[in-house]
């Protein structure tokens, strides 16, 4: 096993870190996905939506084609969707950049919300936020 960290960096292309038993490589030509919820503060019940944007990059980022989309609400539940796609061709295949959707919350509380990009089974772009549910009439928080 390795006892020290390692950086080695190709040309400033791509920057390859090895920890023990683990490669982590990072480049720059990958997308970055970013996720917003509105309202971030609300009562219950309250429906709240989401986007998830892919920022930079190329659009012909393989990692990223035809990945499946899976929203964790944080609450117990999960929306998963996959989309049928023609087979990848470097150059002529484009990422999807926008993910959005609503869910609705019944119950107060602060959700952690995940927006996942799968390639089988392996999330190759997370993003996060919170939203933050207040007491509202339902739970007699609003009397």
């Amino acid at each position: 096993p390795l006892t020290a960290v390692a950086c080695i960096s190709f040309a400033a292309l791509c920057a390859i870190c090895v920890t023990p038993a683990v490669v982590v490589a990072r480049d720059k030509d990958k997308p970055k996905l970013t996720l917003t919820v509105s309202p971030k503060v609300g009562f219950a019940p309250i429906r709240v939506v989401l986007t998830g944007l892919l920022t930079g990059g190329r659009d012909d980022y393989e990692e990223l084609y035809c990945a499946t989309v899976e929203w964790d609400w944080g609450d117990g539940t999960r929306s998963v969707s996959s989309y049928d796609c023609e087979p990848y061709e470097p150059g002529k295949s484009e990422i999807k950049r926008r993910f959005a959707t609503e869910h609705r919350y019944r119950v107060s509380g602060n959700y952690q919300i995940h927006l996942r990009l799968m390639r089988k089974e392996e999330a190759v772009a997370v993003a996060r936020t919170v939203v933050r549910v207040r007491p509202g009439l339902g739970e007699g928080g609003g009397r």
